[in-house]
């Protein structure tokens, strides 16, 4: 994808949509109007109210449902259409989102977003010369005119004018990652048009100017691979998998090329060509933010090029960011059988289905797609997390330890989160011999470039260390370099309060759990630290008032007996904290549960599809 790489985002949308209230987030790509799942409202307000309330609980569907009965109630109202047209894109529901283009165009010709999808329409339809008036009118500026240009040159190669198409992407000039954008897209339309030797000159370009960018990788292996040079596309994806080991794209290419099989093209024709435009700034929105542009790029994308797997696999990861696991799901499952990322896909179903609170659908989604890939480590691990997240600890160590039984003479820096997630089975199944080993070789493995993960591994091995009350000034110089490198991490910063607290030290723990409270407010172990601090500190109040907010929380029903117990009694004064040469004795209160074992947002997850991270989506 051209996201983090590019270092900028490509915020055409985001431009075109200048002053339009945002939208909600989408639903499964869809190429027809979708049968209405939501019951209209009686008049044009309250179709209205309930449009704008969908769109700010991202309920696509239901925006686009309410916004579609608002406009047949007000059809003149502009911006009622305006607004129905984009959560139709949004929403997938093209047809529709079409025919609101063309009411909106006859009015304005020249409204951005308008023009832009009537001519992704028009491309498919091979209304090459219409295309490129309609993206002529779509938009000034320079994002703008990053997506007219490059979509314009499709066109043009369509109409089977090579020359003219890679004229049409000269035009592109300035900023760097336009050169990429240029370079990439060139190569291309000269493979397409059939000037391999032009292809080879812009490809190889695109490549020496990125290589850490799995597209325009995949797409030079793959061209050097059409001409014969299969040692040199082995080498390209081999250099690529030092940097981002693991892609399945990458291993499925390797793979073919070392069994003597072709490879085929990533782009096949002019239509394709410009599904990959929108695809590569529909991902690049997606890593910056710019959720509704990323979403209508993604859909117009897929509208092109609907065996996109990449496409298909960016869009399900917007959607379980924005906690729509049940849609996500929906487009994970439309991943094609033949893609190499069908299993990274099927791994995230059965993730989501156990985040939807249907678990034992999940271990069964996730042992069958073991049993269908049994030397998979990525398909063992997730069912580990799964049975994990049920309390199955021994059968997710148990699971874990096949999977590492698999790593063999594969790097194993690759697979520290496996044995990080074995060592927090091991601790939650009371084996701390065994989990101290492997959160010890977890944190001996995880690589240095990824401190918010090694931050993880820290905060679990001191903590739990604390909580049994031994070796308590490493765990310390373990939780404040932890602290140092996620000082944003509100159960990394309750540890190191719940040191302090350990230690007796009251005035220090109360300082850093309220920190952590700040950070991480509707977390019931925090609070419920945060109340235990107050009570040694002699602020008893303000202690029962920190119990009942954890209480009010839903904490887990083990904690919530004791926070019943100290709202009733408060603190026992005969229990001592642990003693150091620099602190003496002191009463503190019960142990508590460790962490929760799960790596932070943000870090590397060890089942996350290609796509849901910047580096491990490359494209």
């Amino acid at each position: 994808m051209f996201d983090r790489r590019a270092r900028r985002t490509v915020p055409v949308l985001a431009l075109l949509l200048a002053g339009i209230a945002p939208v909600a987030h989408a639903a499964q790509p869809k190429e027809s109007s979708p049968v209405t799942e939501y019951e209209p409202a009686d008049s044009l307000e309250g179709n209205f109210l309930a449009a704008y309330i969908a769109g700010a609980a991202r309920d696509t569907a239901a925006a686009a449902t309410f916004y579609r009965e608002a406009v047949k109630a007000d059809p003149r109202n502009a911006e009622l259409l305006e607004r129905a047209f984009i959560s139709l894109l949004a929403d997938g529901a093209l047809p529709d989102a079409f025919r609101a283009a063309e009411r909106m165009t006859a009015r304005d010709g020249a409204n951005g977003l308008a023009n832009l999808a009537l001519g992704v329409r028009q491309i498919k339809a091979g209304q090459w010369s219409a295309a490129r008036q309609n993206f002529a009118r779509s938009g000034r500026g320079a994002a703008a005119d990053l997506t007219a240009t490059l979509l314009t040159a499709w066109a043009f190669a369509g109409a089977g004018d090579g020359k003219k198409a890679l004229e049409t992407v000269g035009r592109l000039r300035g900023e760097r990652y336009y050169n990429t954008f240029r370079d990439y897209h060139a190569g291309l339309i000269a493979s397409v048009v059939g000037d391999q030797a032009e292809a080879e000159r812009r490809l190889k370009a695109a490549y020496e100017a990125d290589r850490n960018t799995l597209r325009v990788v995949d797409a030079y292996a793959r061209q050097q691979a059409g001409m014969g040079r299969t040692d040199v596309a082995i080498q390209v994806y081999s250099d690529f998998e030092t940097l981002m080991p693991r892609h399945p794209i990458v291993r499925d290419a390797l793979d073919k090329l070392r069994n003597g099989k072709p490879l085929g093209r990533i782009v096949g024709n002019a239509q394709e060509g410009a599904g990959e435009v929108l695809y590569g700034l529909g991902s690049a929105g997606s890593t910056q933010g710019d959720e509704l542009p990323a979403v209508i790029y993604l859909r117009l994308a897929l509208y092109l090029a609907p065996e996109h797997g990449l496409a298909r696999l960016t869009l399900a990861d917007l959607l379980d960011r924005m906690k729509q696991p049940e849609r996500a799901n929906e487009t994970y499952a439309q991943i094609p059988a033949s893609s190499p990322l069908k299993l990274n896909a099927d791994i995230q179903i059965g993730l989501n289905l156990e985040q939807m609170g249907k678990g034992e659908e999940a271990l069964a989604h996730l042992d069958a797609a073991m049993k269908a890939h049994p030397d998979d480590i990525d398909v063992i691990t997730a069912l580990g997390n799964v049975q994990r997240s049920r309390k199955k600890y021994l059968e997710a160590a148990e699971t874990y330890t096949r999977a590492i039984g698999l790593i063999g003479d594969r790097p194993i820096q690759n697979y520290w989160t496996t044995f990080y997630f074995r060592g927090t089975a091991y601790e939650r199944a009371k084996q701390w011999p065994k989990a101290e080993a492997d959160l010890k070789k977890a944190l001996e493995l995880v690589p240095a470039n990824q401190p918010a993960a090694k931050a993880q591994v820290l905060n679990y091995l001191g903590y739990s260390w604390v909580d049994q009350k031994i070796n308590i000034d490493e765990a310390f110089k373990l939780l404040k370099q932890a602290a140092d490198l996620s000082p944003r991490d509100g159960m990394i910063i309750d540890s190191l309060g719940w040191a302090y607290y350990r230690l007796g030290r009251w005035d220090d723990a109360v300082r850093e759990l309220e920190k952590a409270v700040e950070l991480k407010p509707g977390d019931p172990t925090i609070n419920d630290h945060l109340g235990d601090a107050y009570w040694r500190a002699g602020r008893r109040l303000e202690g029962k008032f920190q119990w009942q907010h954890a209480k009010d929380l839903n904490p887990e029903p083990d904690d919530l007996v004791q926070i019943n117990e100290k709202l009733k009694s408060g603190l026992p004064d005969t229990e001592k904290p642990t003693a150091t040469a620099e602190n003496p004795p002191a009463p503190v209160a019960a142990p508590h549960n460790a962490q929760n074992p799960e790596l932070p947002k943000g870090a590397p997850q060890p089942n996350e599809p290609p796509g849901a991270a910047d580096k491990k989506s490359g494209g």
